[in-house]
């Protein structure tokens, strides 16, 4: 199929040779052998009178020209996945449908798992592929790499991309049972400042950016004793110290049916994170899409059912 000339089939050539700046690469990912990959590079350049990609020491770089077709190619692409290439309808028991969600290592331990159980009812064949959130997901959302991401309010990508709130949550202090803490009615905020802290801090970030993400996760901190890259790892590591965990509620009474932990409240005032899901805006009316946010709406209610409420009460003196 051709438009002004253009094979339409390069399109699809000349997107994965732009993601991977490498013909090899791109080869293995449309499942081509090099030299028609090659061959098409050659059309390619011939059309747009451009070489699109040069060689620069040993690796290709993308022209001047191939930066500018980079995204608009990749628009078009998820727009013909999107309107024309989607199914009309979507039957969860008929579908092999594999759905790519980019999730922290919080959300997979305290909603996935209900996500899954309900998916289980719906159909034995539909996927999940979960993908870390490690680095902002704008480039995966507008590529269609990803079908779904799910992460706070503040960290959704900027834009016309739709969203919609999942759920609130609160943040408690997590503090180990055998502690100087085990018999505290609650922690005063000198205690807080005072005391030595275990703290979640995403890798890969630099010092500016690093000190406004502990200011406003962990306000009042002063002594970070241990960092770690992974929410869940944060109760773990108050076991067997006087440290306090500032954690999301929800997580923190999951990690307590298996560890001896208390959960206090936080001395110092912090506004509830919002947990917010977002799609493409060309895939709003995709109906796999439509009943998979349905599903994760449902999810969260069985997650609260388990799990308590979003604002999740901190343990009193006579609580164990």
């Amino acid at each position: 199929m051709r438009f002004n000339k253009l094979d339409l089939n390069l399109l699809v050539a000349l997107d994965a040779m732009l993601a991977e700046r490498s013909i090899s690469r791109a080869a293995e990912r449309l499942h081509l052998s090099q030299s028609a990959m090659s061959n098409a590079l050659s059309r390619l350049r011939d059309y747009f009178d451009d070489e699109l990609l040069v060689q620069v020491g040993r690796k290709l770089e993308l022209t001047p020209r191939a930066e500018t077709l980079k995204e608009s190619v990749r628009d078009v692409l998820v727009r013909v996945d999107s309107a024309i290439l989607a199914q009309p309808r979507f039957d969860p028991a008929q579908s092999d449908r594999c759905f790519r969600l980019i999730v922290s290592d919080y959300t997979s331990m305290v909603l996935m798992p209900h996500l899954l159980a309900l998916a289980g009812r719906h159909s034995q064949t539909v996927r999940f592929e979960l993908l870390p959130l490690l680095q902002p997901p704008l480039r995966e959302l507008e590529s269609g790499e990803a079908d779904l991401l799910i992460l706070p309010t503040e960290y959704r990508t900027p834009g016309e991309h739709p969203y919609e709130l999942l759920f609130e949550e609160q943040f408690v202090c997590a503090v180990w049972s055998g502690g100087c803490f085990a018999h505290a009615d609650r922690l005063t905020a000198e205690q807080y400042t005072a005391a030595g802290h275990v703290v979640m801090q995403p890798s890969g970030m630099d010092e500016p950016t690093r000190s406004g993400w502990l200011k406003r996760r962990y306000p009042g901190v002063k002594r970070i004793e241990v960092s770690t890259y992974s929410f869940a790892a944060v109760p773990y590591l108050v076991v067997g110290t006087d440290r306090i965990a500032t954690m999301h509620g929800r997580l923190a009474r999951l990690a307590r049916k298996s560890l001896p932990l208390r959960l206090l409240a936080a001395p110092l005032p912090s506004s509830a994170m919002q947990q917010t899901m977002q799609w493409h805006k060309y895939r709003t009316l995709d109906p796999g899409l439509v009943w998979l946010r349905g599903l994760l709406q449902e999810a969260v209610l069985c997650m609260d059912a388990e799990l308590g409420a979003a604002s999740v009460a901190p343990e009193t003196a006579s609580m164990k």
